[in-house]
């Protein structure tokens, strides 16, 4: 094991901030690495990351060692929206998962990067590079995967302080009379059903704002612009189902809602927009609804 004394200059800092410019010669995700694996001790006690050091502390770890990777490139279409030098936004096709995972070991929109983009910055799990954040594999529209340590470091702070803002259009089943509303319940994971979320006492807070696009009364269906304040699991697929109003060719959440549309969840992430964490500029995406989402709308019409 490796020691590190907190000194005077050092109270107050993060844990991984401390280790990462204390002379372990890491970046910051490998530190975040080494403690997620318990490899750093505080004082002889596992710690996490966000641990704020004391003055006289010492601080132990063992020696990185890259995890090996099995991610292989794939040559997968995606639809590039915007790239530079630190990131890259992109509108994911319905029907595509995020990153490696239970039963997807493979044909992830992280495959199909490593395919065209050699650098992604390094993540705690290393199936997810550069991922910032996610969305559900049949919920379609843009998203933002950072090339660069530092980029994905600014975005997941604003990610965490929410002043990164996702809104999405939804199809829910039924006619919802406001115009406008909050939904403002905690959610967990389901006790019954371990695949999927709920909501729950003692659950994460979770926000969800939406407001009525357009109802389609003989079709039984309201179209809404949803936004986040949180960014919990399957949230607003939760939200909607909690009040009664569940998505559209949802094939978890809700009951007699596939009757229109029966290959997956009718939501896409349509806008995006964020503060570039290199340039500072602030940046907006839009993308348009997928094919079969505008059909069916058509179709209600």
């Amino acid at each position: 094991m490796n020691l590190l004394l907190v000194k005077s200059e050092d109270q107050g800092k993060r844990l991984d901030e401390f280790l990462s410019s204390s002379g372990a010669a890491l970046s910051r995700a490998k530190c975040q690495s080494l403690i997620k694996e318990g490899k750093v001790l505080v004082d002889g006690k596992k710690e996490k990351a966000s641990l704020r050091l004391k003055e006289g502390m010492e601080v132990s770890y063992e020696d990185y060692q890259a995890p090996s990777s099995e991610l292989l490139p794939e040559d997968i279409p995606l639809d590039i929206v915007y790239e530079d030098d630190d990131l890259i936004v992109i509108n994911k096709q319905a029907g595509l998962v995020v990153h490696p995972g239970n039963g997807n070991p493979d044909g992830t929109l992280v495959n199909g990067l490593l395919y065209r983009q050699k650098q992604l910055a390094p993540s705690i799990d290393p199936a997810r590079p550069g991922i910032v954040h996610r969305i559900d594999k049949d919920t379609s529209g843009l998203l933002v995967v950072a090339k660069t340590e530092e980029a994905l470091l600014g975005l997941q702070a604003q990610l965490k302080d929410h002043s990164m803002h996702r809104e999405y259009y939804a199809l829910a089943q039924g006619i919802i009379p406001e115009e406008a509303g909050e939904i403002n319940a905690p959610i967990g994971r389901d006790k019954d059903h371990p695949s999927k979320m709920a909501v729950v006492p003692g659950g994460k807070e979770a926000k969800t704002y939406f407001k009525v696009v357009r109802r389609y009364l003989k079709s039984e269906a309201t179209l809404l612009d949803c936004s986040l304040k949180t960014g919990r699991t399957h949230q607003i697929r939760v939200h909607l189902e909690y009040i009664g109003h569940p998505v559209v060719g949802d094939p978890l959440y809700g009951r007699g809602n596939r009757k229109i549309y029966d290959k997956g969840q009718l939501l896409h992430a349509y806008r995006l927009s964020f503060v570039h964490p290199i340039t500072k500029k602030s940046m907006v995406f839009e993308a348009p609804l997928p094919k079969a989402f505008s059909e069916i709308l058509d179709s209600l019409s």
